[in-house]
């Protein structure tokens, strides 16, 4: 069920909060695809029923009464939130993140925690210290990360939506897997006070659903200002629901010179192709970019995400809280032990890049240059958004792909993640959805949109989905 027929069973009455808490709880204990960490049965129907005795005071919020599960990457107040990683598999904060109360507030009752990359690092969600997610498509493949389980939760049909990260393409890359819609929204717009911190300067929590229906009222519910995080902006605040209908006209889109060049699979170009003739027959303008500095982005990223991951991690060292290792004589092999048996191989290996590229003699040759290129890129994409209202491409390389994919072509796991980076070195915002079937799988499109645009995006989305049926599939 849609997130929107979901929504109206509970305004009309036709079915009450605990119902819906029941029937995705059932679908959580059947779940043989590892999607979720921890389920809260017990809180959730206490929730439920609030909610149903105070019809009056939620019929009419944006997410009411609808079950929804959350990465596990965001607090929650008395619950687990272990991030996907050894280091926090016991760690109960004291506080809900903003993004959980705004949430709450909206009417939304969390059932369950989904599976994630450890500390969201990794793009196929096989680095999760709980094991790795399949795709609901098929067993065999990853279902992209890091916010894999987020995708997986909605293309499965437990939840109609679920909330994610995206630090680099985190979102868009598993809703493109998984053949549903994914916003990473302008950074600032949603807080991230009370997210366990990757890459500060990216990371950004966004809504999961079938369509961009779900995605704008669940990112009605996140999107708020919190003095409690320097980063978020104080915007005047939008109705993202109500401005799906909204006529934007006829728009100016920008598509890439040249991105068969970047090494796109043949069956996203065709779909690709396929839906540029969608748009062209929306009454939209394609207008070929130039954007030859795009595949630098990947290069940057992985010097600048390693570092700030260096130095985000150092915290978790066996002290202050989380895993700690037993039976050290001294603080130093404390330190280091407590890091060795808490941290995953791709962290660890993630934690080392960051400390090499800040050290002294190399802080100039790689932080630096990678700096000066992200800027290099945002700079471009300011220019290109005086000439264009929206850029379209595809989000990935290739469609679903193999488990152990990272043993036998290393570079190629990275490189997935070439035409989601931009967008988060320059701070946009980005939306995927599917645009294709290929080989019995899901294919997404993304599009990217100037600062704070998101209104433009889930409405040109939404009327796409209005005219097509690749959302609708289910595996």
């Amino acid at each position: 069920m849609n997130f929107k027929d979901q929504r109206e069973k509970f305004r009309s009455k036709a079915i009450s909060a605990k119902e819906a808490v029941k029937e995705a709880m059932q679908k959580i204990k059947n779940d043989n695809l590892n999607i979720f960490i921890n389920d809260f049965e017990t809180q959730a129907l206490k929730q439920a029923d609030y909610i149903d005795n105070n019809f009056e005071k939620f019929k009419n919020t944006p997410l009411s009464g609808v079950p929804i599960a959350h990465k596990d990457i965001f607090c929650t107040n008395g619950l687990k939130t272990t991030c996907g990683s050894k280091m926090l598999e016991n760690f109960v904060p004291p506080y809900d993140s903003t993004v959980i109360k705004n949430c709450n507030e909206a009417g939304s009752i969390m059932v369950a925690k989904t599976n994630m990359d450890e500390f969201a690092m990794g793009s196929s969600n096989e680095t999760s210290y709980f094991g790795a997610v399949s795709n609901p498509w098929n067993s065999d493949l990853v279902p992209g990360g890091s916010s894999g389980g987020a995708a997986a939760c909605v293309a499965a049909d437990i939840t109609s939506i679920s909330t994610g990260t995206d630090t680099g393409g985190s979102i868009r890359q598993p809703a493109a897997l998984c053949g549903v819609t994914g916003l990473k929204p302008t950074y600032g717009l949603v807080s991230r006070w009370g997210m366990i911190a990757f890459c500060s300067s990216m990371d950004q929590a966004g809504p999961f659903s079938r369509d961009a229906f779900g995605c704008a009222a669940l990112l009605d519910a996140m999107a708020s200002y919190d003095e409690k995080d320097s980063t978020c902006s104080k915007r005047i605040e939008k109705n993202f629901e109500s401005l799906l209908t909204e006529n934007f006209g006829s728009l100016k889109i920008g598509v890439i010179k040249n991105i068969d060049s970047l090494g796109i699979n043949t069956d996203v170009m065709q779909s690709y192709e396929t839906s540029k003739s969608v748009l062209t027959g929306l009454g939209h303008k394609l207008k070929e970019v130039d954007f030859s500095e795009l595949s630098s982005g990947i290069c940057s990223y992985y010097v600048i995400a390693p570092a700030e991951c260096s130095s985000n991690l150092s915290r978790f060292d066996g002290v202050k809280y989380g895993y700690r290792a037993s039976n050290q004589k001294d603080i130093s092999n404390l330190y280091m032990e407590t890091r060795s048996e808490g941290f995953g191989d791709e962290v660890k290996k993630r934690i080392l890049i960051g400390t090499h590229v800040l050290s002294a003699g190399f802080y100039d040759a790689y932080y630096l240059q990678a700096q000066k290129v992200r800027r290099m890129i945002k700079n471009k994409f300011e220019s290109i958004f005086k000439d264009v209202d929206l850029i379209f491409m595809p989000t990935t390389l290739d469609q679903a792909f193999e488990k152990n994919r990272k043993d036998s072509d290393p570079n190629r796991m990275y490189k997935e993640d070439l035409l989601t980076i931009p967008a988060n070195l320059a701070g946009l915002p980005a939306i995927s959805f599917p645009n294709g079937f290929k080989n019995s799988l899901p294919v997404g499109g993304q599009f990217v949109g100037n600062y704070f645009s998101e209104d433009l995006l889930l409405a040109t989305t939404h009327k796409i989905q209005e005219v097509t049926d690749w959302h609708k599939m289910t595996p």
